[in-house]
């Protein structure tokens, strides 16, 4: 019915009112200046009072000018495009707007508000293709809400897609808006979306591409467990060979060095980085990763595995040594290939340079020295009995501007003998006292050193103190009480040796009396 009205009034109205030069190709261009005629407000009631439901009807019941005049361009609209649809009885009947592959006219219909406003109940499929319109879905076509096909397919549209306002078409039953770019939206989980066909949304950005949903598929089944396999295996390699690469708080042990790590410090063990070899263990000077330097001592010697689970209990032992007088451990390495302590490194001079510098002239600095490395051999004595230690003028380094004596070389692996380390503590203050050492090189030398001192010792005593040290003659019977007890510790017998309480309590008093002198 509404049909069968619209054709009567297109058909009157267009034999009737309007002239033939109102269908010209300019006629859409001079719209605004084009006027309806004047009985066309007649026309118009007479159609409404023949079927209410036009659309045009429930808009004129104010006798607006301006519903009229809309109402007379859409009529003007609706005869150009049905002519542009291509209809061979266009005045007769006019359900389909069809216009594929003009991008101008397209867009310029689009365009007419009042004519989707009033668009023509006879109209039941819009097709606008290939136009490459680019704008966002054209929401004024869903005016049409009887039409039944609605195909958008192969231009630039952008944005979501009204999917509410399309639900509300009860009629539509074909929908194409492939090709375009669309956002992604929820359509797929829509009630809406089941109502069409996956060919409706082919690249339209509405679905998921093909391809790219293949290449996730590719990199969730293939290219992700290789990457989290590699992942892994680094963390591994890291976690096994370079734990000085992971942050401080997902290291379990910070103090167990791995020989990749002082491979890294040490530039492979270079030559550059020796600094001594001597009795199977090979010092270097070594940075590590966080850029603290440190004393590396590698102790070349094979041992049994016994052995090493020796050395690591002792190394646990001597990583909680705590001191001033004591260089700190910083770790130590116990792979199958490597066995190391690794300990900070003091910039400053050994005692035995020290002795020949201008620094060393007074017997109190020199006594001071004994007096430090006293407090620190009585701290392991009395805390940690098992650690034994390397004590001599080369292995004792001078700290800082005050000179704090640093004892700097343990003796992992060898045991703690009490014996041994009281006679290498004699040795240490008769060298401070006189400024001679044995020599390594030849057989016998400490024998012959020692029995050097005892011939001049107490009667001739000032042939055997260093030269360089400034002696008044009220220390003089001091330095002799110093270097008595440098031999009673030197003693073959262990039984003649006094204690280290005894030593202890005799170097207290000697440092005191020289304060007191000073």
């Amino acid at each position: 019915m509404a049909s069968s009205l619209f054709t009567f009034f297109l058909t009157t109205f267009l034999s009737n009112f309007l002239p033939l030069s109102v269908l010209s190709a300019t006629v859409l261009e001079d719209l605004a200046t084009l006027t309806p005629p004047p009985d066309f407000a007649t026309t118009i009631t007479t159609n409404c009072l023949h079927n209410p439901l036009l659309r045009y009807c429930n808009n004129t019941s104010s006798s607006s000018p301006m519903n009229i005049t809309e109402i007379f361009r859409s009529t003007i609209v609706a005869s150009h495009l049905c002519n542009e649809s291509k209809n061979p009885n266009c005045i007769d009947s006019f359900p389909k707007i069809r216009i594929h592959g003009r991008p101008k006219t397209a867009a310029l219909y689009l365009s007419f508000d009042f004519f989707w406003k009033y668009c023509p109940l006879t109209i039941v499929e819009i097709q606008l293709v290939n136009n490459s319109l680019k704008s966002e879905f054209p929401t004024n076509v869903l005016s049409c809400a009887q039409i039944r096909t609605l195909d958008l397919s192969y231009n630039q549209l952008t944005g979501s897609v009204p999917v509410q306002n399309l639900s509300r078409l009860t009629n539509l039953t074909h929908l194409n808006l492939s090709y375009n770019r669309f956002w992604e939206d929820k359509i797929l989980n829509s009630e809406f979306f089941n109502r069409f066909n996956a060919s409706s949304f082919i690249h339209s950005g509405l679905l998921p591409d093909v391809k790219r949903y293949k290449m996730r598929v590719l990199v969730l089944l293939v290219v992700f467990p290789i990457v989290v396999i590699l992942l892994c295996c680094c963390l591994g390699w890291l976690c096994l060979k370079r734990p000085d690469y992971l942050p401080r708080t997902c290291r379990r042990r910070s103090h167990k060095f791995t020989s990749a790590m002082l491979d890294a410090a040490t530039d492979e063990f270079s030559d550059q980085r020796l600094v001594s070899k001597r009795n199977g263990v090979d010092i270097y000077r070594g940075t590590l990763r966080d850029g603290r330097e440190a004393k590396i001592e590698v102790y070349t010697e094979k041992v049994s595995k016994a052995k090493k689970r020796e050395f690591e209990e002792e190394c646990e032992a001597v990583f909680k040594l705590r001191h001033k007088n004591l260089v700190r451990v910083l770790g130590w390495c116990n792979s199958r290939n490597l066995r190391a302590l690794v300990t900070e490194w003091t910039n400053g001079e050994n005692v035995e340079a020290w002795l020949n510098s201008s620094l060393a002239s007074s017997w109190r600095r020199r006594l001071r020295v004994v007096m430090r490395v006293v407090e620190g051999v009585s701290y392991l004595w009395e805390q940690w009995p098992e650690v034994a230690f390397d004590l001599n003028t080369r292995s004792v380094l001078l700290s800082g501007d005050d000179q704090e004596p640093l004892i700097s070389q343990f003796k992992i692996g060898d045991g703690n003998n009490s014996s041994t380390n009281i006679f290498n503590f004699g040795l240490f203050l008769l060298e401070m006292i006189t400024n001679l050492k044995p020599n390594e090189e030849q057989e016998d030398s400490e024998r012959r050193y020692l029995e050097y001192i005892r011939v001049h010792c107490p009667g001739n005593v000032e042939r055997v103190v260093d030269e360089k040290m400034k002696i008044e003659d009220r220390t003089l019977e001091k330095v002799k009480e110093a270097i008595t007890l440098g031999l009673m510790c030197t003693d073959g017998s262990p039984l003649k040796q006094p204690s280290f309480m005894q030593i202890y309590d005799m170097v207290v008093s000697l440092y005191e009396s020289s304060s007191r002198h000073h």
